[in-house]
C-alpha cells in the first residue's frame, strides 16, 4: 500500500512540474534563411564545392582515358606491360576515391570548411534564442528543424519570430510562416475589422425601402358590412 501511494505521489508531482514548465520551439532553418551572412556563406560553399567537384570529374576523365588507351593497345602489350598498366589504372582510381573522400567525406575538407564558416552564425542564433528564452521565461526550447520529430505544433508556442526580432530581421511579410504566439483568445480593439461609414449609411437607406415594399404588398383589411 505504501509503495503504491509513493508511486502515485511521484507521478502526481512529476505531472505538476511538467505542467509548470513553459516551453516553446523555433525553426532554425527558417531563421538562417533570413540571415544575409548565412546566405553569403552558403553561396561561397556552393562555389567551392563546384570547383572541387570539377577537379574530381577531371580526375575521373583521366582514368577513363587510361582505360581506353589500355584497351586499344592491349593486344600489343606483353604480360608484364599489361600488369604494369593495370596497376597504374588501379592506383589512379584509388587516388580519385581518396581525394573525393578527403573533400566530401565525413569530417572532410568541405565539412570542416562549413563548420568554420557556419559556426559563428549558429552561435549568433543561439545567443538570440537564449535571450528570448530568458525574456519569455522558457525552460525548454525545441528546434523544429532538428532531429526531433514534431508531428504537431501549436503556433502559440512558436517563438521563431521573437528570435528574428532579436537578430534585427523581423518582417511581417517575410516571416509570415513563423507567426508570433497569440496574446489571448479575444481580439483586441485594434485587431477588429474596421467599419466603413459609407456601407453603414447604404445599409440604413436600404432598410426603409424594405419596409416600404413590405407595406405595399400587405393586403388592406376588409370593411365590415352594415347589413
Amino acid at each position: 500500500m505504501k509503495k503504491f501511494l509513493f508511486i502515485f505521489l511521484a507521478g502526481f508531482l512529476l505531472s505538476y512540474v511538467s505542467q509548470a514548465q513553459k516551453f516553446g520551439y523555433i525553426d532554425s532553418n527558417f531563421i538562417l534563411s533570413k540571415m544575409p551572412a548565412y546566405n553569403k556563406v552558403q553561396q561561397e560553399l556552393d562555389k567551392q564545392a563546384e570547383a572541387w567537384q570539377k577537379d574530381i570529374e577531371g580526375m575521373h576523365q583521366n582514368v577513363e582515358k587510361l582505360k581506353q588507351e589500355y584497351k586499344a593497345e592491349e593486344v600489343l602489350l606483353t604480360e608484364e606491360m599489361k600488369q604494369k598498366r593495370q596497376a597504374d589504372i588501379a592506383k589512379k582510381e584509388t587516388e580519385v576515391r581518396d581525394y573525393q573522400r578527403k573533400i566530401f567525406g565525413y569530417e572532410g575538407t568541405m565539412f570542416k570548411r562549413r563548420q568554420e564558416l557556419i559556426r559563428p552564425i549558429q552561435d549568433e542564433v543561439f545567443t538570440a534564442v537564449e535571450k528570448v528564452a530568458k525574456a519569455k521565461q522558457l525552460q525548454i526550447v525545441f528546434d523544429k528543424s532538428g532531429d526531433l520529430v514534431m508531428i504537431y505544433t501549436n503556433p502559440v508556442h512558436d517563438y521563431t519570430e521573437y528570435v528574428l526580432e532579436e537578430l534585427g530581421l523581423a518582417s511581417d511579410k517575410q516571416n509570415a510562416p513563423a507567426a508570433k504566439p497569440a496574446a489571448g483568445a479575444v481580439d483586441s480593439p485594434e485587431n477588429l475589422p474596421e467599419t466603413n461609414d459609407t456601407d453603414a449609411e447604404n445599409e440604413q437607406q436600404k432598410q426603409p425601402e424594405k419596409q416600404t415594399k413590405t407595406q405595399k404588398t400587405k393586403p388592406a383589411p376588409k370593411k365590415k358590412s352594415n347589413n
